[in-house]
């Protein structure tokens, strides 16, 4: 047996192993033989991706088109988790997805906007862009309707805007948290979210003042303002907010990140305090690996794969010529407790 012969051999048993699939499955789809179904053929595709082979060229195919992906910074790991489900959904359908990723002093959006169209795009997919930026104007995206061009914009409404919007349930995620914590015992829960010019913190605050009027934590919205420290969607911003929430006394905090819950873990670690034992802190958005850290982080787990899902649905849908619906769809959260959210200090035995 020569080498060359060994190596095909255990190329295709790995291949056959990551796919779950036999060897002679695999050996059909890498000569294109029909009687394979596209579930299986996607799975053996993949699995040449992850174990880093070179596709032939065979099975390369030809692009269907275009479709431009703007997220925000790569720091959130819950972009790059929207960023690699909506990518790989698109590339299911054919289609090539040109990720466009914006940074501080970087690429601006509109410059994206201006390159993807010269790459002629057939559509273009914003997560968190300046749509949920209510000081921004948004005639932008009218001018890339009047041209032609199919969007979908996720996470952040903005009426008037003639395109399908994708969000999470905001109010949804902070009746789900605050819920949980006065559950606990909590009545001093504080709110630390990021800049309310955008629509998703805007959405927040105002679930959480009337939650804290519904628990009868406060008397009204006015005092539970509060409660709400406006700060960096950041480890940084979560550790300053958290640090002035529990020196007024807030035994719970929730927070408009999973970045900015580890802040505020940081901040009561600096004080001292133990968390969940003195201190009660819930995320958002439930990133990658975020159950592994010390304490695992109570979360509200923002519905990325079914977003993801709408969004390239509603996209297609525009591109073949089919009017997706205009009105936004709003998708349930799921709360997931952890370890660093317990029964509020005075509670415990």
């Amino acid at each position: 047996m020569s080498p060359r012969i060994h190596r095909v051999r255990t190329r295709l048993s790995d291949l056959a192993e990551q796919a779950g699939v036999s060897t002679a499955t695999v050996s059909r789809v890498l000569n294109g033989k029909p009687g394979v179904a596209n579930e299986t053929r996607h799975a053996v595709l993949a699995a040449l991706d992850v174990l880093g082979y070179e596709r032939p060229q065979t099975l390369r195919g030809r692009s269907a088109g275009l479709v431009g992906l703007l997220v925000p910074e790569l720091n959130n790991p819950v972009f790059p988790a929207f960023a690699q489900a909506i990518e790989s959904l698109l590339s299911e359908r054919g289609y090539t997805p040109l990720l466009c990723t914006q940074a501080p002093g970087g690429t601006t959006e509109d410059e994206y906007v201006d390159t993807l169209i010269d790459h002629s795009v057939d559509g273009i997919v914003f997560v968190s862009g300046l749509h949920a930026d209510t000081r921004a104007d948004h005639s932008r995206y009218e001018v890339l309707r009047s041209r032609g061009i199919p969007i979908v914009l996720v996470n952040g409404y903005a009426e008037g805007i003639d395109a399908p919007f994708v969000s999470p349930d905001d109010a949804a995620s902070i009746d789900l948290a605050v819920r949980h914590l006065v559950s606990l015992g909590h009545e001093r829960i504080g709110l630390a979210i990021g800049p309310e010019r955008y629509v998703p913190a805007r959405r927040k605050v105002a679930a959480f003042q009337a939650a804290l009027v519904e628990h009868g934590l406060v008397k009204d919205a006015d005092e539970a303002r509060a409660d709400v420290v406006s700060t960096l969607y950041t480890l940084e911003g979560g550790q300053a907010a958290a640090a002035e929430l529990i020196g007024s006394g807030h035994t719970a905090i929730v927070c408009g990140s999973d970045l900015m819950a580890l802040g505020a873990v940081r901040a009561a670690r600096s004080r001292g305090l133990r968390v969940p034992d003195d201190v009660s802190v819930v995320g958002y958005d439930d990133a990658p690996l975020i159950a592994f850290t010390d304490p695992p982080l109570t979360t509200v787990r923002q519905p990325v794969e079914a977003m993801a899902h709408a969004a390239v649905s509603a996209l297609l849908s525009e591109i073949s010529g089919d009017r997706a619906p205009r009105t936004e769809l709003l998708f349930a959260p799921e709360l997931v407790v952890r370890g660093s959210t317990g029964a509020a200090p005075r509670t415990r035995d």
